[in-house]
């Protein structure tokens, strides 16, 4: 490895060594704030606005916050709100829900779903 640049060759001799790669980074909180500003149009963490509050969603069931006018779709979809279950629905709402009132075409991106996630679990602590 000789004449090599210094960073070149110690990458080179850490993969012939069977170093593990560098992980992907995992989900971002702040890149989560950033979508979720998506989401401030209708919802709010704390209180209701056209859609439900977002604190306390998870590990409640869809369709139970008190006093709000969910659509039939929703009260009936037996959903417990979890991680898996909220990126299956902010991938395609209309889809996971049939007739929801929620009209939005959903987060497409894993990624950013992936961050949204991780900033409601940590934004109403």
């Amino acid at each position: 490895m000789r004449g090599l640049p210094g960073a070149l060759a110690l990458a080179l001799a850490l993969a012939a060594c069977g170093a593990p790669a560098l992980a992907a980074p995992g989900p971002s909180v702040a890149d989560g704030k950033v979508v979720y500003e998506r989401c401030l149009a209708c919802h709010a963490l704390a209180y209701d606005r056209t859609g439900p509050r977002h604190c306390g969603l998870f590990g409640r069931r869809a369709g139970t916050v008190e006093g709000f006018p969910y659509s039939d779709g929703m009260r009936r979809s037996r959903i417990v709100w979890n991680e898996k279950a909220l990126d299956l629905f902010l991938a395609d709402p209309l889809k996971t829900v049939p007739g929801t009132s929620m009209g939005y075409a959903g987060v497409k991106e894993k990624a950013e779903r992936a961050d949204l996630i991780a900033y409601l679990k940590q934004a109403c602590q």
